[in-house]
């Protein structure tokens, strides 16, 4: 990951929250292109339950990776892997300088009743302050994509 961090005033305006309810709920406030986000999923490392992470971003290309603080599993979210080839990832850093964070992954889908999904939206809340942000969001433009809701 590059060292320039992204922060949420970059992002998007920040706010606080003490768990996951609120970074869900702010995930949706977001609405990622204008869009209804139906699906907060919160990001639980497989390996070994940790909840805690480093994430790069990019937003150019719309992909992100996590990094679990626990056992450093690395896991590329959603369709990343399609694209982190191109991508040249920053390192996500809270205003306060926190670079620890809890995350939300928005789903946003195709249509009422639809699985599929249209938009993915990376929110985190900071472990230091619990300052919640949106670090970068990308468009899904093909289908079946009702698998990304399960890479979070």
């Amino acid at each position: 990951m590059h060292t320039d961090p992204v922060t949420t005033d970059e992002a998007h305006e920040s706010t606080l929250g003490d768990d996951f309810a609120s970074l869900a709920a702010y995930v949706k406030d977001h609405r990622a292109g204008g869009y209804d986000v139906d699906t907060v999923v919160e990001s639980v490392c497989a390996r070994c339950g940790g909840r805690v992470f480093a994430i790069g971003v990019d937003d150019e290309v719309g992909c992100a990776e996590r990094l679990c603080l626990a056992c450093d599993d690395a896991v590329l979210i959603a369709d990343s892997e399609d694209h982190w080839s191109e991508a040249e990832p920053v390192q996500c850093e809270c205003p306060c300088g926190g670079e620890e964070f809890t995350i939300g992954v928005g789903f946003t889908p195709v249509g009422d009743g639809s699985d599929d999904v249209r938009w993915v939206s990376i929110g985190l809340r900071c472990v230091q302050d619990g300052t919640l942000g949106v670090y970068t969001d990308w468009k899904i433009d093909y289908s079946p994509s009702a698998h990304l809701r399960r890479m979070a």
